[in-house]
């Protein structure tokens, strides 16, 4: 008989690799089972539900990435001056490649299920992360903020989700990308390649001046009507 933890891992693997690939509304538990050939009691008796499912994929992957990002921002924190962006951000690169140790391709996976969240509207995911993560996030935060004295909160939000986007896009079309790069311009490019490319990228956006956006939105209904 297979033992707890080799289930668990199984369930696991099977959940992660389903929820990577069609996403959290469109895996079924009955799929999950079947790739992981076990019985559907058996992902309520470890897990409980779906959702607790989903959050203990991400969270064996949290408990990796997020002690050693608290870390980071706390060392950065007690310099007591503001940090560039760019150090801001270049904290993530060697504790987002751990992730590889806790899964083969377990960075981009990561990553991807993470992107799953947001366009699957996982709100449980939400709570998960302020709960346990709260903390650390609310550093992160700070740190961007004193790095970007003159944006607002509310610019700050959208900036930082898109840089999530941003991201995950790139994480999860890495290999396709790696690809055109070798084949285009003759350069091999690894995940670590990647993630300091994207980086300079998401500062210079992160930072960029703020739109007009009250002027855009006014200018944009007269356009439209001179156009008719």
């Amino acid at each position: 008989m297979a033992s707890k933890h080799s289930t668990q891992h199984k369930i696991l693997d099977a959940a992660q690799n389903l929820f990577a690939e069609t996403g959290f509304n469109d895996t079924s538990l009955r799929q999950i089972t079947s790739l992981a050939e076990v019985n559907l009691a058996s992902v309520n008796y470890h897990f409980g539900s779906k959702k607790e499912l989903i959050q203990a994929v991400l969270q064996r992957y949290l408990l990796v990435l997020m002690p050693r990002l608290d870390q980071e921002f706390t060392r950065l924190l007690a310099t007591r001056q503001p940090n560039s962006l760019a150090q801001v951000l270049s904290v993530f690169v060697k504790p987002l490649l751990e992730l590889n140790k806790v899964h083969q391709n377990g960075t981009r996976i990561f990553l991807q299920l993470l992107g799953r969240g947001y366009t699957d509207v996982q709100g449980h995911l939400r709570w998960f992360f302020n709960q346990n993560y709260g903390r650390v996030l609310d550093k992160l935060v700070q740190l961007v903020q004193q790095a970007c004295p003159d944006l607002p909160a509310s610019e700050l939000f959208w900036r930082l989700h898109f840089s999530l986007g941003t991201v995950v896009f790139t994480m999860a079309s890495n290999e396709a990308l790696a690809e055109i790069a070798k084949a285009d311009f003759n350069e091999k490019v690894d995940i670590e390649g990647v993630i300091l490319r994207l980086l300079p990228y998401l500062s210079a956006a992160i930072a960029a001046p703020i739109p007009q956006v009250a002027h855009i939105s006014q200018t944009a209904p007269m356009l439209a009507s001179e156009g008719r």
